[in-house]
């Protein structure tokens, strides 16, 4: 049977405390004069012991936290695989199997696209991921038309989500940004889908690009549940998600905004989390324009 460690960790440090004060009576008895150096290197040690015995505490608590996002993980990505892949499956079978029209034949290719792209998304944020882990950077940098960048994004995910338009955007032309291309397109391409992701069906979010102040800022605005801001900072850790693990409905895999953070950073770039008013919330990335070139 497991056993928890912690269970053997306090059995020891009561044992420990109780040999102490055991220990310290004995101490006093044999020598009275010195009662109060015997109390105060007493009440030290405990001290001592209550901090470790915290730290240890709270690493392992922040341990099983970080196994239980992991495993949330893993149960996601084998969702985010399985359901497009049945999706695409089922679309090609249909098409072989029934004399369709080029119409519907059409529609099918269409949606089975659409899901291989959400497979090929998944699977870039995890090489993403496993690279930042492994090297802590990218240097594959080069100049690039960022507005360009952004309005394939765009694009590409206003097709996937709704037939009227979901996604606006304001993105001033001609942005060259000097960095890792795939990299960047990801942020725009992940902080955008998670504005849809966290949104109601068919809300609109708000996609802003533009360079003003010797800064280039990219803004994604949604009226979605918006983030409370105890959690504001650790959105950004690895496998993290807003709310319960056991109650969440919302599909994903705790890498997106993690990828974000880390590309940013690599770039020398700035994120902020902002409620949006009357709700929802805004990102925004400010690139400084003097390291677009460096």
């Amino acid at each position: 049977m497991k056993q928890n460690p912690l269970i053997i960790f306090y059995a020891l440090l009561i044992y420990v405390t109780t040999q102490l004060f055991w220990w310290s009576v004995l101490l006093i008895r044999f020598e009275p004069t010195k009662k109060t150096m015997i109390i105060g290197e007493v009440a030290v040690f405990l001290l001592l012991l209550a901090v470790g015995a915290y730290k240890i505490h709270q690493a392992h608590k922040e341990e099983e936290r970080l196994n239980a996002r992991q495993r949330n993980f893993l149960l996601s990505v084998t969702h985010e695989l399985k359901s497009p892949l049945a999706s695409i499956k089922l679309y090609i079978e249909t098409i072989l199997k029934r004399n369709l029209d080029k119409e519907r034949q059409e529609a099918f290719l269409k949606n089975s696209l659409r899901d291989i792209e959400r497979l090929h998304d998944l699977l870039e944020n995890m090489l993403l991921a496993s690279r930042y882990d492994k090297i802590h950077s990218l240097n594959s940098k080069e100049k690039f038309n960022f507005s360009q960048a952004v309005e394939k994004v765009v694009s590409r995910l206003q097709a996937n989500v709704c037939d009227n338009r979901v996604l606006l955007a304001e993105i001033e032309p001609n942005i060259n940004m000097f960095g890792d291309a795939f990299a960047l397109t990801s942020v725009a391409s992940n902080l955008i889908e998670n504005a849809i992701k966290y949104s109601p069906k068919c809300e609109q979010v708000l996609v802003q690009l533009v360079e003003s102040h010797h800064q280039v800022i990219l803004k994604v605005i949604d009226r979605g549940v918006g983030i409370p801001d105890e959690e504001k900072q650790r959105i950004f850790d690895k496998f993290y998600r807003v709310g319960d693990e056991n109650t969440r409905s919302t599909k994903g895999t705790g890498l997106g905004l993690f990828i974000v953070k880390q590309v940013l950073d690599n770039h020398q770039a700035h994120i902020e989390v902002k409620n949006n008013i009357p709700s929802g919330t805004i990102f925004q990335v400010t690139f400084n324009t003097y390291r677009k070139y460096a």
